[in-house]
C-alpha cells in the first residue's frame, strides 16, 4: 500500500509537468506564429516612423519628409553613414516617400528617362509589393500615373493609368541607374523630377 501511495503524486505530478511542457510549446508555437505574421507590420511602421520624422538620413537631405512627397539622395549609398542604406546597391539612386491615400488620390509622375533603368515600387502596410513603375513594367517614356486607395470611387484622368492600393499607407521606393560617377548629375537631374502630387491640385502640362 505504501508504494501505490508514494506512485499517485508522482503519477500526478509527471501529468502537470506534461501539461506545463505543452502549454509552453503551445506558447511558444503561438508566439513564433505571431511574430513571424506581424513582423513586416511592424518592421513597415518602424521605417515609416524613420523616414518620414527623420527623413532618409543623408547630409543633403531634410529633416523630417512630408507624408504625401518623395525625395531623391543627390548621392550613392553610404551604409557606414545611414543605416538605413544598409544592403543598398551602389550604383542607384533612390527616391523614398510614404503616401497616405485617406484624404484622396496622389499622381506619380515620372520623366522621359530615355531607356534609362529605373523603378518605383509600391509596398502597402504588410510589406507586399503590390505595383511597380519602371522600364520593365511601364516603359521608360515619361508618364503620369494615379495612386487611389481602396475606397476611392472616383475616375482617372482621360491616359492616366491607376494604380490601386490595397491599403491607404503606402511606402514608394525608387531606384535609378547610374552608369558612372560621371553619369551621376544626369541621373540625379532625372530621379528629382520623380515627384508627387494631389488629384485635386494635378493638372495636365
Amino acid at each position: 500500500m505504501a508504494n501505490s501511495n508514494n506512485q499517485e503524486p508522482r503519477s500526478r505530478w509527471k501529468v502537470h509537468l506534461l501539461a506545463f511542457a505543452v502549454t509552453v510549446l503551445l506558447m511558444w508555437g503561438l508566439g513564433i506564429s505571431i511574430y513571424v505574421y506581424f513582423y513586416p507590420h511592424f518592421f513597415y511602421i518602424a521605417w515609416e516612423t524613420e523616414i518620414v520624422k527623420h527623413g532618409p538620413g543623408t547630409a543633403n537631405s531634410p529633416s523630417s519628409l512630408p507624408v504625401n512627397s518623395v525625395y531623391t539622395m543627390p548621392t550613392l549609398a553610404i551604409p557606414s553613414r545611414n543605416p538605413l542604406e544598409k544592403g543598398l546597391n551602389h550604383d542607384t539612386l533612390y527616391t523614398e516617400g510614404w503616401l497616405d491615400l485617406s484624404t484622396g488620390p496622389e499622381v506619380l509622375h515620372v520623366p522621359d528617362m530615355a531607356g534609362r533603368y529605373y523603378s518605383v515600387q509600391f509596398t502597402d502596410s504588410w510589406g507586399t509589393d503590390f505595383a511597380y513603375v519602371g522600364r520593365r513594367t511601364t516603359g521608360t517614356q515619361a508618364g503620369d500615373y494615379l495612386i487611389s486607395g481602396p475606397g476611392w470611387q472616383g475616375n482617372a484622368p482621360a491616359g492616366m493609368k491607376q494604380i490601386v492600393s490595397p491599403d491607404n499607407t503606402v511606402l514608394v521606393y525608387g531606384r535609378t541607374l547610374v552608369e558612372s560617377d560621371a553619369d551621376l548629375p544626369a541621373a540625379y537631374g532625372l530621379a528629382n523630377q520623380i515627384q508627387l502630387t494631389e488629384l485635386r491640385q494635378w493638372h495636365p502640362d
